[in-house]
This record gives structure tokens, sequence and C-alpha cells, in this order.
């Protein structure tokens, strides 16, 4: 229902509104074959062996053909498939640039309902446009893996700011030390302030495949959700989550009037008039919202 936009959604919502904010909400990132589906699967291991039930969100792209997922995460997950207390789905970016559906918000609140303790959201890639799952998780994941250039990548894509924890998976490769070295130096130029009261990112080396060092990312993940909570900056995410979440639905809804106006014909009148240089396209802009808000 939420993927699909139903017409039922917001009635759901509403039910499900009272029983949401208790899930610890993780969300995973890092480049193409640094084992992110991998880590999430030895994470879910771990996390059922606490007796914690399980939800995960495999964002992945868009087949070009069919327009779902290409279901890959799934396939490497299979080992939890058969355990009620886990649940894996496979969403679609759908073209949705940040490397996440724009349906996700929503299915976090939907697993959040049905009492997952620990939402694990696996994203796209990583990059420029792909660190948007910061704006959703508690806690975010940032996986590298040795002799794939993701220091520099790291730096380039401004992860340094947003990542929670380091994940140096593959970590039996050649090259692990030295990515580790590599993260401490740039990470320790960006901490001039010295401010005692911020979290410390911890680096953690991992060999998924194995399950090794799963147990420590664990651990940073439980420090991390308490320095959170006594720090605020739980609350404080929330609050941008929710705010990012109200945003992105009253603009679909825009966008859907929009699209109505289209059909209706005020959008083309008003684009033939800025070809015709009658209008220039920030006035035609302005007549549109003035229409859009009537209507």
């Amino acid at each position: 229902m939420v993927e699909d936009a139903s017409p039922l959604l917001g009635e759901v919502a509403a039910a499900l509104a009272p029983h949401t904010g208790h899930a610890q909400v993780v969300g995973l990132t890092g480049s193409p074959g640094v084992g992110k589906s991998t880590s999430t699967s030895a994470l879910v291991g771990a996390l059922r062996e606490q007796g914690k039930r399980v939800g995960v969100l495999a964002v992945d792209p868009s087949s070009p053909f069919s327009g779902g997922a290409l279901l890959g995460d799934r396939v490497r997950m299979q080992e939890h498939a058969t355990d009620s207390g886990v649940f894996i789905r496979s969403m679609a970016t759908r073209g949705h640039l940040g490397g996440l559906s724009w349906a996700t918000p929503q299915a976090i609140r939907v697993l959040d309902a049905a009492r997952c303790d620990v939402i694990l959201v696996e994203t796209v890639g990583v990059g420029q446009s792909e660190i948007e799952v910061v704006s959703l998780a508690d806690t975010t994941l940032v996986l590298l893996a040795p002799g794939m250039g993701d220091g520099i990548q790291a730096a380039k894509a401004g992860i340094l700011e947003v990542a929670d924890v380091f994940v140096v998976n593959k970590a039996d490769r050649d090259g692990a030390d030295q990515t580790v070295r590599d993260l401490r130096y740039m990470l320790s130029l960006g901490r001039r302030e010295r401010d005692e009261t911020k979290w410390k990112a911890p680096i953690v080396k991992t060999v998924a495949s194995r399950g090794e060092g799963i147990g420590d990312v664990i651990a940073a993940l439980d420090k991390h959700r308490d320095w959170m909570n006594r720090s605020g900056e739980r609350d404080r995410r929330r609050q941008l989550r929710a705010e990012a979440e109200i945003e992105a639905i009253a603009l679909e809804k825009v966008r859907a009037r929009i699209g109505d106006l289209r059909g209706g014909g005020t959008l083309p009148e008003l684009a033939k008039r800025v070809v015709a240089g009658e209008l220039d396209p920030y006035v035609a802009a302005e007549d549109l919202v003035d229409t859009v808000s009537a209507s």
C-alpha cells in the first residue's frame, strides 16, 4: 500500500501513528562491492541471537524493464527467509535520487508500528547524491573496503560528516590497516574543535562473510544509541525526519495537482506563453502555484 501510494494510506497511517517511535533505525551505505548485503545479513543474525525483531528495507536500483527492484539483496539473505522474527523487503528506487525509494520513510513507520526492534535500511551506492539515508536513520553505518579507493571517496562525497560508525569490511584483505589509518587521519583533520560532547565515529574492522567483527559493530550501535538518548540527538534527528517526511508528502500532493493542471490545459497554456515571450518562467511558476493553491 505504501509503495503503490494507496488511497487508503492516510487512514492506515493514522491508525499506525500511536504505535511508532520505538524502533532503532540503522542506515547502511557504501560503494557497490563493499559487502553491504553480506554485512546486513550478518547483522540480522547477530540481532536475532539477542532476541530482537528485525526489519530490513533493501533499496535496490529499479529494473529498467519492469520498474521493480532487482532483488539482489534478498537473494543474499535467504538464510533469514523462514525466520518469523525477520521481515525483508526489497524496494525499488524508481528513479528517486538519494539512494532511497520515496516510500522508504513510510515503510519505516509501518515496520516500527509492527514492533520491529531494529530496522536496517540498506541503500544503493554512496556518493554526493546517496547520503539521504542520514535523514532517515538514528545511526548511519558507512561501509568501506580496502583497495577500492574508499578513503578518498569518503572525503569527496562528504560522508565523513554523516557516518556515525565506519565499518571497514573485508578486513582480511591486504590494505585493510592502511584504509583504517587513512580514515583516522581524515577524521582527525575534521576534529580541530575537539568538542568532547560530540560523537566520535568509531572505526570497526569486519569480515562479514565469516561473521567476524559483527559483535563489535553491534556494540558500536548500542553505544551510539545510548549517546543519542543522553545528548538529545535522537529526538532532534527524529524531528528532522518527521519534517522531511511531511515535506515529501506535501510535495507529492502538489506534484499530483500540477499533473491534473497539465491535463486541464493550465500548465501547457503557461508554457506556450513562456515560449512566445509573453511570460518569463518565474512569473509562470508563481501563476501555477497560485492556481494549485486555489484548487
